[in-house]
């Protein structure tokens, strides 16, 4: 039995050339499995990706609706909050201005629209109270042409009692 010695420098080189031819063959085999697996992978890897983008693009679509819907509500809130807040000061300017006014001596809307109804009724008794007046100044009017100075004294002393009632009135 002949065995080879495993130590020969002979036997190695050719052992390790041989090695060597089998690393440089896997290397190569595992380099072409690559580019075949690998435009596989790439593919796999470009769909996974499309599908990503598009559960991404739902997710934000959604959270900006969310939001968009937070944002609104709170607006309204505060629109609401401000509308009232507006109100209140509205309401405190229009007391301060009243108040200031009827410091000033000028009459409040109130005040005024007392006086319009007081004045209304004062003009309508004054119009009943002259109706027979006029009645009487035609049937005197035959008369009149013949005393002309007499119609003249009697004018002021009918206008004089009407007016005096309307001054006790007013006070």
């Amino acid at each position: 039995m002949s065995k080879k010695n495993p130590f020969d420098p002979a036997a190695m080189s050719d052992n390790v050339k041989e090695q060597a031819q089998q690393i440089w063959l896997a290397g190569l085999g595992a380099f072409s499995k690559a580019q075949q697996e690998g435009t596989k992978a790439f593919e796999k890897l470009v769909s996974d990706g499309i599908t990503m983008q598009r559960k991404v693009h739902t997710t934000a679509e959604e959270k900006l609706a969310e939001a968009t819907q937070k944002v609104t509500e709170a607006a309204h809130t505060l629109n609401e909050r401000a509308t009232g807040q507006w109100g209140k000061l509205e309401n405190i300017f229009e007391d301060r201005v009243a108040k200031a006014l009827q410091g000033l001596g000028v009459p409040s809307a109130q005040e005024l629209k007392a006086l319009h109804e007081r004045v209304a009724a004062l003009e309508a008794q004054l119009s009943k109270a002259a109706k027979p007046a006029a009645a009487k100044k035609t049937a005197a009017a035959p008369k009149a042409a013949v005393k002309p100075a007499a119609k003249a004294a009697t004018k002021p002393a009918a206008k004089a009692p009407t007016k005096a009632p309307a001054k006790s009135a007013k006070k």
